[in-house]
This record gives structure tokens, C-alpha cells and sequence, in this order.
């Protein structure tokens, strides 16, 4: 018979549903496609086929067979008279009379008429009258030297 305070545990809680909001990752994303115009680097060049055969030095030039003459050095140019071209300076220019549409300045403007209240200096003084005792040379005397009268004979 077991006593009426016999401890017995509780039974272990029911497990709860996962609450409605619970977070859960993104899946992962799937791999896109390259897109078509993905930079491919060109293959390398293929390595150039070896050349056909070795290089092979020309050779040396044959020696070139004695002139059959001994140089003569040739006879000095005949002095060739002025060719028809020769410069000459041109003559100098006459002189031509003045072309018709010759540059003529503008006459100077007319003077304006002065401001109402346009300063004007005084005019200038009047030159002062001659003096009235300049020299004058003396008259010639009145008894100007006459020769005397021819002498009469009896």
C-alpha cells in the first residue's frame, strides 16, 4: 500500500509547436547563369611553328672583276651661259597716281555748343597798342650837295 503522499513528478511538457513568426533563413540562392558576355580571356597563341630552316648567312659578294680601263677623271664642264631664268631684280616701281578710293580722314566734328554752365576762361588781354615813340631816322637834310653852276666865259 503506498502512502497517500507519495511524490510522483509531473509528466514532461508536451513540446510546443515552433511559434508561428519564428525566423527562419532564406534558402541559399541559386546559382545565377553567367551572363552572356562574360570576359573570357583568349586562349595564349598558339607557339609559332619553327621557321622551315636555319638562317644562313648570304654569301659573300664575289670580288668584282678589274676595270678594264684606268679611270680617267672626265674633262672639267664647259662654262654654260646663264640659263634663261637667271634672276633679275624687277624694275622699279613707277609711280602711280592715287587710287580712286584713296583713304580720306573724316572731317573733324563740328564743335559742340558749350554746357549752359560750361566754364569759360576770360579771353586773353588784348595785345597793348604799339608805343608812339618808335625811332624813326631823321629826314635827309633839305641842302643836299648840288655842284657849282658851270663858270661863264666872256
Amino acid at each position: 500500500v503506498k502512502p497517500p503522499y507519495y511524490y510522483k513528478s509531473p509528466p514532461p511538457p508536451s513540446p510546443s509547436p515552433p511559434p508561428p513568426y519564428y525566423y527562419k533563413s532564406p534558402p541559399p540562392p541559386s546559382p545565377s547563369p553567367p551572363p552572356p558576355y562574360y570576359y573570357k580571356s583568349p586562349p595564349p597563341p598558339s607557339p609559332s611553328p619553327p621557321p622551315p630552316y636555319y638562317y644562313k648567312s648570304p654569301p659573300p659578294p664575289s670580288p668584282s672583276p678589274p676595270p678594264p680601263y684606268y679611270y680617267h677623271s672626265p674633262p672639267p664642264p664647259s662654262p654654260t651661259p646663264h640659263p634663261p631664268y637667271y634672276y633679275k631684280s624687277p624694275p622699279p616701281p613707277t609711280s602711280y597716281p592715287p587710287p580712286p578710293y584713296h583713304y580720306v580722314s573724316p572731317p573733324p566734328p563740328s564743335p559742340s555748343p558749350p554746357p549752359p554752365y560750361y566754364y569759360k576762361s576770360p579771353p586773353p588781354p588784348s595785345p597793348a597798342p604799339a608805343p608812339k615813340y618808335i625811332y624813326k631816322s631823321p629826314p635827309p637834310p633839305a641842302y643836299i650837295y648840288s655842284s657849282p653852276p658851270p663858270p661863264i666865259y666872256k
